[in-house]
């Protein structure tokens, strides 16, 4: 069963997921989902901590996900796993959450002070899991950073844009120059 603060929690990231992060208040999201803004205190100190709780819960969420999509994958499979997880990332279950995280990323650059720990965290996170999804051939720090750079700059063209045709040419494109690359 879960706690107050789980249900809280849960309820949060939903209206979170569905809404965003833009002009949000605590008394209108403790509205949204039957509490008050003083309980949303009482549970996670302040609006910070109630974002920084709810998207921390989807990270993990995100990367069990990502994980267990990494594992099914057939390792002689011609699809790259770059492709593969921009597949999972930009699909219609995926793209909200993402959205999301990206939302507080682009948020926290401007209020940096509350969620920095949050952002090395996710960060380093998701440097792991690139790292651990990417052939042997190219597993190293440099390909991780450069494959998630090109990732987070064609996932914030597909928010903005939607234009996932084009973009999925795009990183096809630049699967094809890292190939190149690792055989050089």
């Amino acid at each position: 069963m879960q706690s107050r603060r789980e249900q809280l929690l849960e309820a949060a990231l939903v209206h979170l997921l569905k809404h965003g992060l833009v002009n949000l208040s605590l008394r209108t999201l403790a509205k949204h989902i039957g509490t008050s803004a003083r309980m949303l205190v009482f549970h996670f100190n302040s609006k910070e901590g109630l974002i920084v709780a709810a998207l921390g819960e989807l990270n993990e969420r995100l990367q069990s996900s990502f994980e267990e999509v990494s594992a099914r994958a057939d390792r002689r499979s011609t699809q790259p796993p770059l492709r593969m997880f921009w597949d999972w990332a930009s699909s219609k279950e995926n793209l909200p959450s993402l959205r999301l995280l990206y939302e507080l990323q682009i948020a926290a650059v401007q209020n940096p002070k509350p969620y920095a720990r949050y952002l090395k965290k996710i960060s380093a996170d998701w440097q792991a899991a690139a790292s651990k999804a990417l052939s042997d051939t190219m597993r190293q720090e440099p390909m991780a950073t450069l494959c998630i750079a090109v990732f987070d700059g064609l996932f914030l063209e597909l928010i903005t844009t939607g234009d996932r045709a084009r973009l999925s040419r795009a990183l096809n494109h630049f699967i094809e120059i890292a190939r190149r690359g690792a055989r050089n």
